[in-house]
């Protein structure tokens, strides 16, 4: 038995990470006629009434999706958020609240809600799409457990779901989880590309570079060995590898890539404040 089970799932808005999101807990099981999609555009929900989930037209009634909902997940931009649950904050009467919105605290959105105190911030990446993706949960001391359950059930549809004790940490997921997918993507650009000038054509290089990533993260994920240990048992010495390696050490890759983790996390703290 699952903590889903018979959960009635509320979506503010349809976009990208909604549809991901809703994606993942289909394929775990949950009954499309347990979703609800609130959203203005008349196209986005037909897309989700095709597949047999209920919808709310937002700007009609943004009442309706709250009423019965057991989860109500805020997919909608930062810079709207506040119109939004505006409209609907005075009937939420115990469900759990889950923002996906970047750089909204708990207190911001409790605060938009009217105080409303049952709000989770969710960090959720694009490979959730693929349930593959890897999230990152807050909430304050005062969620109880029960509460806390489903908010886990809800993200653990689209992969890997982890909890932190200190939001200020939520700006760190962002660097690492929230925002990384684009650098593993830029990396496997550069491989591809890497690859055509050493002589491969575009779709050979592409195949290899590809599951060449997968693979070493599946290994690096199943494996007792750190990744540090596993990229030592691939350094023959004085071999390809590690002459690799050591252009990569030589050119100071692994700062660069802190840098950019480092930029990644004082934009996310500085839309924390923007968007206030």
């Amino acid at each position: 038995m699952s903590v889903l089970d018979n959960k009635k799932i509320s979506f503010i808005g349809g976009g990208n990470m909604a549809q991901a999101l809703i994606s993942g807990l289909i394929a775990c099981g949950v009954k499309p006629e347990l979703i609800t999609v609130s959203a203005p555009s008349a196209e986005t929900r037909q897309q989700f009434e095709d597949q047999k989930m209920n919808t709310v037209d937002a700007s009609v009634d943004p009442k309706a999706a709250i009423i019965d909902a057991d989860v109500v997940v805020l997919a909608v931009k930062p810079q709207v958020m506040n119109k939004v649950v505006s409209a609907f904050a005075d009937v939420l009467d115990n469900q759990l609240v889950i923002s996906v919105a970047a750089g909204l605290s708990t207190d911001d959105l409790s605060s938009m809600l009217g105080g409303y105190p049952n709000v989770v911030r969710a960090m959720p990446n694009t490979p959730s799409k693929i349930q593959m993706g890897a999230t990152g949960l807050y909430a304050s001391a005062d969620l109880d457990e029960s509460q806390k359950q489903l908010a886990t059930a809800v993200m653990e549809a689209s992969g890997l779901a982890m909890w932190v004790d200190d939001e200020t940490h939520m700006h760190a997921v962002t660097a690492v989880s929230g925002s990384a997918p684009a650098y593993v993507f830029y990396f496997i650009e550069s491989m591809i590309d890497g690859a055509v000038a050493l002589g491969l054509d575009k779709e050979q290089a592409s195949a290899l570079a590809m599951q060449t990533v997968l693979g070493a993260a599946k290994m690096t994920i199943e494996s007792d060995d750190s990744p540090s240990e596993l990229r030592r048992k691939v350094m023959s010495p004085n071999g390809t590898t590690q002459a690799a390696i050591e252009s990569m050490q030589s050119n100071e890759i692994g700062r660069q890539i802190g840098e950019a983790m480092q930029a990644c996390y004082d934009r996310s703290q500085a839309l924390s404040t923007e968007n206030k």
